[in-house]
């Protein structure tokens, strides 16, 4: 349990609000560079946008047609950093564009756009693009499309495919360098007196305590609350009446939605990046652990921020374009395995196409609002987010009025960074495999890097803790006990969904949750009555938020079947 007495009795240079990947990346830059910092997150760290992403670290191909060269220079830039400084988490990844007549750009202008991009990533250590000619490209995916066909490119960028734990290793990293992090902790008001935010008032959400977090004499309050910072700015407090932080509406987000499958047949070994036939629309059809995500749409949204589901249009939508790209696939909804829905924090521009509004993360200064210590960020990418970090960090020493140390986080790996040629990789392969699969031994690497070694430390004191979690998984019980003692999850959702991606596997998890929960009654402290809390939360969110609407009368009824079971056991 966390101390809220001890952080009521601190108090702080840098308030960050928002634990998604560019809290975190602010959290850790501020931490490293000597700032006492806290960061607040409502729910689970990861658990908004930068959790529903296509888990890819790019350039941004196609933001060279809407002229925001330096965005693709610093997209490139930053990419080629998380390559360096995270390589467990983020892989190459190639990726082929098809280019047809009448849907497509001229096969000139995407060869022209590919020059640009190695232009712009003149630093860099993946290979270059080439292009396939017609011929050339139908002998090498003869499983794709050929109406119109004019050939294509190929070209590298990366995969984060556990892009939850890369924003969950930020946070520790953020943690080790001094810095508090608080999940399930939700801003309820930001005191504001002579124009600055002195105290914020906080509801722990697993006690249901309400809290204060004081600023020391120049601090700065960090808002990156995603789709939710306009929400955080109307939580403003002075004179004991609630009052507006922002003049105007700041996000103007747009819902994407992504399906996962199996593989199928003609599915491709790399990524696609291709136009939809019927629109125009750009999306990709990705491997990503043994299976293949396919997304996103882009759409105008402006519901509930904390129940956001992929529809059955755009499920269909997806399929539908997917088939056309690939004939041989023959996708059905029967093939989902997974969808999931999340909305871009883009700036409010009314009126604009989503597709066109610029990706490019704005800093705003609440000054102007007569809040000369509160910065908001609008917008922000995956890619971005360690650089994203640095100039919010810059800017608060600014308002400080402090000169700003350099920023180390260019350079410094984060704390699971390892090679798979490392040597402390290959001495845990010998010593374990006798006991663990393989294929286990590696995919505990593939999520926690070196800090591995620390999950099969677990797997010495107690040897059960190496028992799969369910047939077929390279999963094993360590983990969730390791998520709650050392990872900060809190719950059965943090732990399937974000301190592992078991959820996303097939049905739901719904093959996993007994044993995870059995597991933690017996070796994490969790009584019975918890266990079926947490389970019933768990299915709650998955009807809410994942199953589709189209498959909830199949899958409630197996869930009621499961729920008498659990009571009878």
């Amino acid at each position: 349990m966390r101390n809220l007495e001890a952080i009521q009795q601190q108090t702080y240079d840098l308030i960050v609000i928002g634990g998604g990947i560019n809290g975190a990346g602010v959290a850790r830059d501020a931490a490293l560079r000597g700032l006492k910092t806290i960061l607040l997150e409502k729910d689970d760290f990861a658990s908004g946008t930068s959790s529903w992403s296509t888990r890819l670290v790019h350039g941004g191909l196609r933001y060279l047609e809407y002229f925001e060269f330096s965005l693709v220079r610093e997209s490139l830039r930053e990419r080629e950093i998380l390559l360096r400084t995270a390589p467990h988490l983020v892989h190459p990844l190639m990726l082929t564009v098809p280019v047809y007549g009448q849907r497509s750009r001229p096969y000139w202008k995407i060869n022209a756009g590919m020059i640009l991009y190695d232009i712009f990533s003149f630093d860099k250590s993946l290979p270059g693009h080439r292009m396939l000619p017609k011929q050339k490209f139908r002998q090498v995916f003869r499983h794709l499309d050929t109406e119109n066909l004019n050939g294509g490119a190929q070209y590298y960028d990366a995969q984060a495919a556990y892009a939850e734990r890369l924003c969950w290793e930020n946070i520790l990293a953020a943690e080790q360098a001094g810095a508090t992090v608080l999940n399930y902790a939700q801003v309820e008001q930001l005191q504001r007196s002579e124009g600055r935010i002195t105290q914020i008032t906080a509801r722990d959400r697993l006690t249901d305590t309400e809290f204060t977090v004081g600023g020391s004499e120049n601090a700065v309050v960090i808002n990156t609350a995603g789709p939710w910072v306009d929400r955080v700015c109307q939580r403003g407090v002075e004179n004991g009446k609630t009052v507006a932080l922002s003049k105007e509406k700041k996000i103007g987000g747009t819902k994407g939605s992504h399906i996962i499958v199996d593989t199928f047949a003609g599915a491709p070994e790399t990524a696609l990046y291709v136009e939809a036939k019927s629109d125009g629309r750009p999306f990709f059809i990705v491997p990503w652990l043994g299976k293949i995500l396919i997304g996103t749409t882009d759409i105008p949204y402006r519901g509930d921020l904390d129940t956001i589901k992929a529809s059955n249009e755009e499920i269909d939508y997806l399929l539908r374009e997917t088939n056309l790209v690939i004939p041989s696939a023959q996708l059905t909804r029967g093939n989902v395995l997974f969808t999931y829905a999340g909305v871009r924090p883009l700036p409010n521009q009314e009126g604009k196409k989503p597709g066109s509004v610029t990706r490019r993360h704005i800093l705003y200064d609440h000054t102007q609002d007569n809040v000369r210590n509160l910065i908001s960020l609008i917008g922000g990418k995956l890619t971005t987010y360690r650089q994203v970090g640095e100039e919010l960090v810059d800017a608060a020493y600014k308002k400080m009025n402090r000169k700003a140390p350099a920023c180390p986080t260019q350079q410094k790996p984060l704390p699971g960074a390892i090679l798979p040629s490392d040597l402390r990789l290959q001495e845990a392969l010998r010593q374990y495999s006798d006991r663990i699969p393989m294929t286990t031994l590696h995919h505990l690497f593939s999520i926690y890097g070196a800090r591995a070694l620390e999950v099969l430390a677990w797997c010495d004191e107690t040897p059960e803790l190496a028992e799969a979690i369910a047939p077929g998984y390279p999963d094993i019980k360590a983990q969730a006990v390791y998520a709650i003692q050392k990872e900060h999850a809190r719950t059965l959702l943090d732990i399937m969904r974000r301190r592992t991606v078991l959820a996303m596997q097939g049905n739901y998890g719904f093959d996993a949750v007994d044993t995870v929960v059995d597991t933690l009654q017996q070796y994490g402290g969790w009584s019975a009555n918890q266990s079926e809390q947490e389970l019933d939360a768990y299915r709650r969110y998955m009807e809410n938020n994942c199953i589709p609407e189209y498959a909830l009368p199949t899958h409630q009824k197996e869930l009621s079947a499961t729920r008498t079971q659990a009571r009878d056991r």
